[in-house]
């Protein structure tokens, strides 16, 4: 059985969920959700409306999905983003 998650864990999970360039299986290396889990974790602390815009704008999406990328990317978060430890985002 998995461990509960903390607040914070699926506060940055919603977050990584949301980004763009994060994929469903750098969420899965980070936090051991697959894509199944992170759908019902999104169902379960979304306002329904928010779920259902979520899921059209990540259905077949390319930087969502590693076997969909462009070899040309490879890694899951932007250049510009600051660096992330511990599942915190650095300060400034």
């Amino acid at each position: 059985m998995k461990e509960p998650l903390l607040e914070t864990d699926v506060d940055r999970i919603i977050q990584m969920a949301w980004e763009d360039r994060t994929t469903f299986e750098a969420i899965e290396l980070q936090f051991g959700l697959k894509q199944a889990d992170v759908i019902k974790l999104m169902r379960k602390e979304l306002k329904p409306t928010s779920f259902k815009l979520w899921r059209t704008r990540t259905n077949g999406q390319r930087t969502k999905h590693a076997n969909l990328r462009s070899d040309e990317i490879d890694r899951f978060k932007c250049s510009r983003q600051k660096a992330i430890s511990n599942n915190k985002v650095s300060k400034r």
